[in-house]
């Protein structure tokens, strides 16, 4: 289910191959256009302030400005009040609620004009790779300059080892440490995304070597609002649809995959311009 360059769904544990997981298939299967239309109307739950225009393809339309995680998805089709058959096609179509994002699962001004959310799985290499070397220059260049906010969300499919990360990083969270946690999971991926060495031991390990509180990391990381917090972005991500990881909410704009840096620049540049 990882994405490179937005247009291959696979598991990047056997790069050349080209198969789904057999959630993906769930997620990804005949209603995927549909689905995506839902990631569409979610538009506003991750950017208020511009209502989400309607485009020409589901893999491009909707623009918004960044902001709120919480109120109820609308995609405007027929922006101008040119709605044809009003009664038949309603102007807005309602999307699924958001969870709420945890401000310390995010990084730049929360009044950024661009707001990317990912959806992300720490097992997952092609999300290593755009983390790895990506992110860093999207976060040079437009997150410390105050143009762009980041938006972490959980969608742990791989395996049960996967879900067990998210939960630790959330753990560190709690004690600031979110970001680091999530860098050192992203740079020291294992080979094999079905490695079985992402155990609870390992993700005490990080804790440890990052400085974290033991007692308080293993208090939090059985609390069980980071599980629920985990399983509702999953959720969520499984209600837009989401085809595989990364994936992304650029403004609003569904975007896929691993793309080179021009790609993520392009589509910030088109954010901007709304």
């Amino acid at each position: 289910m990882p994405l490179r360059g937005g247009t291959s769904k696979r598991t990047s544990a056997a790069r050349g191959a080209s198969r789904f997981s057999a959630r993906a298939r769930v997620v990804a299967g005949g209603a995927v256009g549909l689905a995506l239309l839902a990631a569409l109307a979610a538009a506003e739950l991750i950017s208020p302030g511009h209502p989400v225009k309607a485009g020409t393809d589901a893999s491009a339309a909707a623009a918004a400005s960044p902001g709120r995680d919480q109120a109820a998805g609308r995609l405007r089709r027929y922006p101008g009040g040119g709605n044809p058959n009003p009664s038949a096609h309603p102007d807005t179509l309602q999307g699924p609620a958001a969870p709420p994002v945890d401000p310390a699962l995010t990084l730049g001004r929360a009044n950024a004009p661009v707001t990317i959310v990912e959806f992300g799985d720490y097992q997952c290499l092609n999300c290593g790779d755009f983390a790895r070397q990506t992110q860093p220059v999207l976060i040079h260049k437009y997150v410390d300059t105050g143009e762009v906010r980041l938006v972490w969300r959980d969608f742990p499919w791989i395996d049960a080892q996967s879900t067990a990360a998210a939960i630790a990083a959330r753990a560190a969270a709690m004690q600031g440490k979110f970001w680091a946690y999530n860098n050192f999971l992203m740079a020291h991926q294992f080979a094999n995304e079905h490695s079985g060495l992402v155990t609870a031991a390992y993700l005490r390990s990080v804790a440890t070597r990052l400085g974290l509180n033991m007692t308080l990391f293993n208090r939090d990381v059985s609390d069980p609002a980071l599980a629920a917090a985990v399983k509702a972005d999953a959720t969520f991500a499984q209600q837009l649809g989401v085809p595989g990881t990364p994936a992304f909410l650029i403004a609003g704009r569904p975007f896929f995959g691993a793309q080179p840096l021009t790609a993520f620049e392009s589509a910030i540049a088109r954010a901007r311009r709304g």
